[in-house]
């Protein structure tokens, strides 16, 4: 008797034993996981890097038909005089091969195309070369009825491709293009680096990376009346205009997110471009990074 019951307690507390070490597995299983899991920032939040690919495409996905309209909005129209500039100190010639990443509207391309047709002078020859890629179709969407509409999709001079693609792993061959714009759009990447090295590897040696983008003023004070400007006003505006609140929330805190001037050019010369430099805008709301692959 005394020894059935001495096997019955060891048979116990060898399933006690057993219960214990697949708990103590599964909760090393969760760990690991939890360990591996790679966090990044979405505005103020701190996310996985595959929910901020998502939550990304969700606030462009929202906006996209109010996007050109809030910029006008939110920056009082000074939006397409920063864009001019840009455009300007690109200075783009008939044969410039250009990819425009993140410029689902169309923006930036249709300033391409009117300063290669101003510098051609009337001339009837297809020079104008333009990729534009987006992650988000209903950005890119946005664009192609705004080039219909303009009239530039039957312009023979016009050569026009629309590339639904991230601008982490691009879908295109190594040294196709000899300049690479970016607009406001590479602070809503998850590895701006990767960005920049995709960048690098689709130009040619002599081509040329342009990047506009939001920065740091200079001037506390007035980093300290825009920043109330930036959260007080943008997302009441955004809820006005667009109805969106929390998308123009994100936009406002993203933009505080990003590097500075100084530690964004480095990151440009880290990807392996040269001659980098920058040049501040309305004070440093936004700023042009330029860098050349030699």
């Amino acid at each position: 008797m005394a020894l059935r019951k001495l096997l019955l307690e060891n048979q116990l507390v060898s399933q006690h034993l057993r219960r214990c070490r697949q708990m103590c597995a599964q909760a090393a299983v969760k760990v690991e996981n939890v360990n591996s899991t790679k966090h990044t920032h979405f505005g103020f939040q701190t996310i996985s890097e595959e929910e901020k690919t998502k939550k990304v495409h969700e606030v462009f996905e929202t906006v996209a038909d109010k996007y050109d309209l809030m910029n006008d909005v939110m920056s009082f129209g000074i939006h397409r005089i920063w864009k001019d500039i840009f455009m300007q100190r690109l200075a783009p010639r008939p044969g410039t091969k250009l990819l425009d990443m993140a410029g689902g509207t169309g923006d930036i391309t249709f300033r391409y195309i009117n300063y290669i047709k101003n510098l051609n002078q009337g001339v009837n020859e297809k020079s104008t070369s333009v990729t534009v890629a987006d992650i988000n179709q209903a950005m890119l969407d946005v664009g192609k009825q705004r080039a219909e509409r303009q009239g530039y999709t039957k312009d023979p001079c016009v050569e026009m491709q629309w590339l639904c693609a991230d601008a982490e792993k691009l879908p295109l061959p190594d040294e196709c293009f000899n300049a690479y714009t970016i607009a406001f759009g590479i602070r809503n990447c998850t590895h701006v680096n990767k960005v920049l090295e995709e960048a690098y590897r689709v130009l040619e040696p002599g081509g040329r990376f342009l990047c506009l983008e939001f920065s740091q003023l200079p001037n506390s004070t007035m980093q300290w009346l825009y920043d109330q400007y930036s959260f007080q006003v943008i997302p009441v505006m955004g809820q006005l205009v667009a109805g969106q609140w929390k998308p123009y929330q994100y936009l406002v805190e993203s933009i505080r997110q990003f590097p500075n001037q100084e530690r964004f050019k480095n990151m440009i010369e880290e990807a392996g471009f040269r001659h980098v430099t920058y040049e501040n805008l309305t004070l440093g709301v936004c700023s042009i990074h330029s860098g050349f692959k030699i």
